[in-house]
Order: C-alpha cells, then sequence, then structure tokens
C-alpha cells in the first residue's frame, strides 16, 4: 500500500510508549501534544502518504488548540453523532472551520447501561418513520444526512445495505425536523467508559482538565 485515502487521529490522548492497556491507567497516561501530533500527520500529507488528514472525537477545545498550530487543517472530524446525540455546537464550529463531519454510531449501539439502544428505540423516530413509509434507520440516517454529515453505517446483511441506501429519494419535513430536534439528548459512547479505568484512578477533575469530558 502506498497511501492512504484518510488518515485520523483516534482520540486527544497520548499513552508513554509501550502495548497499550485498556483501561488506562493514570501512569500511563501523558500530556497530549497537538502541535506536535499534528506536525507529523503534515508531514504525511506532505509526502503523499495520506491523501487527507483528520481526527476523531475532538471537541471544539481540541480542534481550536489543533488550528492554532496548523498548516493544513483537518479534513474530517470523525464524532459520534445520531438524532440522540446531535453535537449541535460542535457541527456549527467545524462547519465555520471548513471540517467535514463524519458521524459514527449513526444508529446508536447498545447504552453502557444495557437498557437498550437509544436511536432505533426512539419513539419519535418511530412516529416519523410509521408517517413516511420508511424504517427508524433510515429516519436517522436521513436526518444525519440532511445535516450535511456522512453517516458511517456497517451491516452484514444485503437486505440492510440495500436498506441503509434508501435514504436518498425522500426528505424529512419541518415538522420532522423540530421533533427529531426536541428529542432529549443522551451520549452513549463515552471515553472515560471506553478508555479509562473502571476503578476510578481518573477524576472528574482529570477528565475535565484532559478536556475528555463531553461539552
Amino acid at each position: 500500500m502506498e497511501y492512504v485515502d484518510l488518515y485520523l487521529i483516534h482520540w486527544p490522548i497520548s499513552l508513554k510508549p509501550g502495548p497499550a492497556v485498556f483501561p488506562v491507567k493514570r501512569e500511563d497516561a501523558v500530556p497530549f501534544d497537538f502541535a506536535g501530533v499534528w506536525r507529523a500527520m503534515e508531514e504525511c500529507h506532505r509526502l503523499g502518504l495520506a491523501k487527507a488528514i483528520g481526527v476523531s472525537n475532538f471537541t471544539t477545545s481540541h480542534l481550536h488548540k489543533l488550528l492554532a498550530a496548523a498548516t493544513v487543517p483537518p479534513a474530517v472530524n470523525q464524532v459520534e453523532m445520531n438524532p440522540v446525540w446531535q453535537q449541535r455546537k460542535l457541527r456549527e464550529y467545524c462547519a465555520e472551520k471548513g471540517i467535514h463531519v463524519a458521524a459514527y454510531s449513526p444508529l446508536g449501539g447498545q447504552n453502557w447501561s444495557g437498557d437498550g439502544n437509544a436511536v432505533l428505540d426512539s419513539e419519535v423516530l418511530a412516529e416519523i418513520a410509521k408517517a413516511r413509509g420508511k424504517t427508524v434507520a433510515q429516519v436517522a440516517l436521513r436526518w444525519i444526512y440532511e445535516q450535511g454529515a456522512t453517516p458511517i453505517v456497517k451491516s452484514f446483511s444485503k437486505e440492510r445495505l440495500k436498506e441503509n441506501l434508501g435514504i436518498f429519494d425522500w426528505g424529512l419535513t419541518d415538522d420532522d425536523l423540530r421533533k427529531i430536534g426536541q428529542i432529549p439528548q443522551k451520549k452513549i459512547v463515552r471515553a472515560e467508559t471506553v478508555l479509562f479505568s473502571a476503578e476510578g484512578e481518573f477524576t472528574s477533575a482529570d477528565l475535565a482538565e484532559m478536556e475528555i469530558v463531553e461539552e
């Protein structure tokens, strides 16, 4: 392989050299060098090893720090985004800075508390889907598409792949968008759960200092 189309920083988190062990222990975490890491990313771009470079799981604060040091701005910020976690503030900032938003978990996922899928179980989305003759998944994907973001969705089912593509020949009404805009917001993918020790080695103050606490 000579190059990749898109190369991303997965999380704005750095660990000491060596094998990564999750959940992360306090002593293994080090401050993230925004300028230094991004210079290395820009060098990959300059050498043609990456056609585009970007980030993932960056908040507006992270992006502000990175852009202050960037010569080549990130092309993409890949974040959790769906009707139940709409990322309005972040999307506005990315649009202002010319950064495209790619939406992972566009159909939600199993909540860490085990209480179901907040997107696919949404009564608001189900009501809209019934009125439009679509599935809840199609309504969620169509909403993301209409926000100008790219949903990252996968399936091993041929039928679902076809269903996921069936979002381009219809649209949501203003009333649909209003209802979706009123859905209570609930983040599913939480860095403090995914990355950090469940034993509480990282306090809320630690996470705030690292700006991992979501906006």
